[in-house]
């Protein structure tokens, strides 16, 4: 299992970014995946996961609304729309493989593949 991201960067307060995880090594719908962040001096924790099988999402109560995953099948690609960026956002996103998610999920938990992360900042 291979996960690649790209696409953080810098933007300002109130500005968009959205980032991208590409799946190698493995069946796309063999694992779910997510979105993980982890910023300066804080744990890691959960932003948004998708079902590869049937589409559900979860989203971290305090980003519903301005981030958006989404999954393309045909490229082996999730991606994290963010908007509406604030300071607090700033971290490190990972994409990883997850548990498996029901089809209105109540949590996310990582299953142990990661991405190698991908800076974001946001400052005017």
């Amino acid at each position: 299992v291979q996960l690649q991201a790209s696409g953080g960067g810098l933007a300002p307060p109130g500005g968009s970014l959205q980032l991208s995880c590409k799946a190698f090594g493995f069946t796309f719908d063999e694992y779910d995946m997510g979105w993980f962040r982890q910023a300066p001096g804080k744990e890691r924790e959960v932003v948004a996961c998708i079902s590869t099988t049937h589409g559900s999402q979860y989203y971290a109560d305090s980003l519903k609304g301005r981030f958006t995953i989404s999954k393309n099948d045909d490229a082996k690609e999730i991606s994290l729309q963010m908007n509406g960026l604030k300071p607090e956002d700033a971290a490190v996103y990972y994409c990883a493989t997850t548990y498996p998610l029901r089809e209105e999920p109540r949590w996310c938990l990582p299953g142990g593949d990661w991405g190698q992360g991908t800076l974001v900042t946001v400052s005017s």
